[in-house]
């Protein structure tokens, strides 16, 4: 099976588990989001074992883990829990571990282990979020969430093809050398085609703000494309993982979301 066959089935089969735990409810999403975190932040562990980094793998999925809790217990069960305080707590309780290690290298070993919450789960957070954004800013809208991904996935495959088939003059050919400026300018004019569509069915946002909206999440999902083919190349691989046939490990499919969500959030929360 070729590298483009295994890529074709493994984006239509995960697609559709994404939409559909999307779709099905708010508690469905939020397991599929706490998955995710967890299979990156371990995903993100193990690379930096690569480099002789020693985090601390347990307290670090905890972490990433917690913000994911509350609203997955309050639209499960209905029970309130403040995860703050906890949330706050968990980080020194990672430099106190620390102590007990034994390593020759604990700011190094402490900075990794906070540093996966913040690059990983902390975006897919206020991706979550966003599902509250717009007219009706007290209940979950799940297609808020599926307009995001539809422009995000649109972006990722007419840059793909633009630039498989395009691709001549180097985007960042330090990081990247197969990254094309004819890949991102294929993949923006598809994000923002897919953006008018969905303008039209999901009116929670307005056809202007999903336009801005999509050319965030072209420039902003580029540039963490970019980020994690920097890590990758500091270590001399070329996927984060082998979860997902055809597009490597969690890191390598979600690298776009993981820079462009806060982008987006913050975008929304001051101009919408």
């Amino acid at each position: 099976m070729s590298n483009l066959t295994q890529r074709i089935l493994t984006a239509i089969v995960g697609a559709s588990l994404v939409i559909g735990a999307i779709l099905f409810s708010e508690f469905t999403f939020l397991l599929l989001l706490l998955l995710i975190t967890v299979l990156g932040v371990t995903e993100f562990y193990r690379l930096l074992r690569h480099d002789g980094v020693q985090p601390q793998t347990l307290p670090g999925i905890v972490l990433a883990a917690a913000p994911f809790i509350a609203p997955l217990l309050s639209s499960g069960t209905g029970i309130a829990w403040n995860a703050l305080p906890f949330i706050l707590i968990l980080p020194y309780i990672i430099f106190i571990r620390e102590l007990y290690t034994k390593s020759e290298k604990p700011f190094t070993n402490i900075a990794f282990t906070l540093l996966a919450p913040i690059y990983l789960a902390f975006p897919l957070f206020l991706f979550y979020l966003f599902s509250f954004q717009g007219l009706d800013t007290n209940h979950y809208h799940p297609y808020n969430v599926l307009g995001y991904l539809f422009i995000l996935w649109a972006s990722d495959s007419g840059a793909y093809f633009a630039g498989r088939f395009l691709g001549k003059h180097k985007l960042f050919e330090r990081i990247s050398p197969k990254k094309t400026w004819e890949g991102f300018l294929g993949g923006l004019a598809m994000a923002m085609t897919v953006a008018y569509v969905v303008s039209g069915y999901y009116t929670n946002l307005d056809r202007l703000t999903w336009m801005i909206v999509a050319l965030i999440i072209v420039v902003t999902g580029a540039l963490g494309d970019l980020v994690e083919s920097l890590f990758k190349r500091s270590i001399a691989i070329k996927d984060s993982g082998s979860l997902l046939p055809g597009h490597g490990g969690v890191l390598d499919r979600f690298d776009g979301l993981y820079i462009s969500a806060p982008f987006v959030f913050v975008y929304l929360l001051l101009f919408s």
